[in-house]
């Protein structure tokens, strides 16, 4: 099996943590997926995210989520951003305290990332 590390150094991750208005995690789910990949979404049409976002659930808390994608460009997610924000998309409004500022990212930069190499020598053991 060939091997790929999770990102590539030098990129930035967008990292959201949030919650979900208890009893709307299930609708939450479905009203994300469905803005998520509808061609309204102005992310998916930038050449600056590298890798496609993942939405993510606490595994101890069903109200607690994480959003994460991999992008080249943090000027550029932000400026975006802006744009995804004036389209209120349906999930948002049922995030706690969203209004409040709550589904904002922060971003981290990719500071290490296994060697392309070394993941293919582990693979070939």
């Amino acid at each position: 099996m060939v091997q790929q590390a999770l990102a590539k150094k030098g990129n930035f991750f967008h990292i959201y943590d949030f919650r979900v208005k208890a009893g709307k995690e299930e609708e939450f789910i479905e009203k994300f997926v469905e803005f998520d990949y509808s061609d309204a979404n102005p992310m998916h049409k930038s050449a600056a995210q590298v890798k496609d976002g993942v939405l993510l659930r606490h595994t101890e808390d069903s109200q607690r989520f994480y959003l994460i994608a991999e992008w080249a460009d943090v000027a550029e997610h932000a400026r975006i951003l802006v744009k995804l924000k004036d389209l209120h998309p349906e999930f948002v409004g049922l995030i706690e305290d969203a209004d409040k500022g709550a589904f904002t990212p922060d971003y981290a930069e990719v500071v290490s990332s296994t060697p392309q190499e070394i993941l293919d020598a582990a693979a070939a053991e």
